[in-house]
């Protein structure tokens, strides 16, 4: 388990906010088999923009790598990612503080 501080005042928000984080990731791994870079590209930069605000910055990391690897169109990079980003959701333990 990898425990996550966050503000207690966006608790009531976190668990929506992760569930649509793991959906992020099954839509990522159904455009890259459809190789549809263009949608994985936009989750990518979603994910980037949203993950620190939240207090969970692997996410925005993650999502970071994989909109460039969209861009760049290399799609193991992608599936790398897109699987250790899945992993750290998996993982994570929010702890409000």
């Amino acid at each position: 388990m990898i425990t996550v501080k966050i503000n207690p005042i966006l608790k009531p928000l976190i668990p929506d906010f992760l569930d649509n984080r793991k959906t992020d990731v099954n839509e990522i791994k159904a455009a890259l088999t459809n190789g549809d870079y263009e949608a994985i590209r936009s989750t990518g930069h979603n994910l980037r923009g949203c993950g620190t605000g939240y207090g969970f910055v692997p996410i925005s990391e993650h999502g970071a790598v994989i909109e460039q690897a969209a861009i760049d169109q290399d799609s193991a990079t992608i599936a790398n990612a897109t699987d250790e980003l899945s992993e750290y959701l998996n993982d994570i333990q929010p702890e409000y503080e």
